[in-house]
């Protein structure tokens, strides 16, 4: 059996052993799963501050919502990044809350890409790099300012001097081109 398997089984039974409110296994949980969800809170707000309160009100969902986990629907890690993912959209939608909308649309698009398990973090990013390569160089920089080095649309339209709708419908139909590759 592979760590990766092992991985995702012994994430599971933590998962069920916190359905009966066992403290012990929650903190083994956060303790193995925090960086990466916090990862995707801060990728998708603007504020270290918001995504930590979406990490917090993400745990507590798991705390309260753990016998819902169903592994033969989604792996632990998967469940859990879809919890976060939602409380992050949450705290967007009540406002208050600054976003990179560069960061929601990335989350949109590429959440089913995103690692399931922290050993595949090294071939996923190969995969990523791969088709990020297959993009024309317009693309391929644009996408990497915005997701990897978190700079808004309005900032990429200023340094590229375009109009902001000229710079999104750059950036999304490159995304719409990683996204194609990364199905494949």
């Amino acid at each position: 059996m592979n760590d990766d398997v092992l991985r995702r089984q012994h994430l599971s039974s933590l998962l069920t052993a916190i359905a009966q409110q066992d403290r012990q296994a929650f903190d083994a949980l956060y303790r193995l799963t925090s960086a990466k969800l916090f990862g995707i809170c801060a990728r998708m707000l603007s504020q270290r501050s918001d995504a930590e309160d979406a990490l917090q009100e993400a745990y507590v969902t798991v705390w309260r919502k753990a016998d819902l986990f169903d592994a033969k629907i989604a792996s632990p890690i998967t469940w859990l990044a879809m919890i976060a993912r939602n409380k992050c959209i949450d705290r967007l939608r009540t406002g208050g809350v600054e976003r990179n909308q560069a960061s929601l649309e990335l989350a949109d698009s590429l959440l089913a890409h995103e690692p399931v398990d922290p050993l595949e973090v090294d071939s996923d990013r190969r995969r990523l790099d791969q088709c990020l390569s297959t993009l024309a160089d317009n693309h391929q920089g644009l996408i990497r300012t915005a997701f990897l080095d978190g700079c808004t649309y309005d900032e990429l339209a200023n340094r590229k001097g375009v109009p902001l709708g000229t710079m999104k419908s750059w950036i999304r139909r490159g995304l719409l081109r990683l996204k194609a590759c990364l199905e494949q």
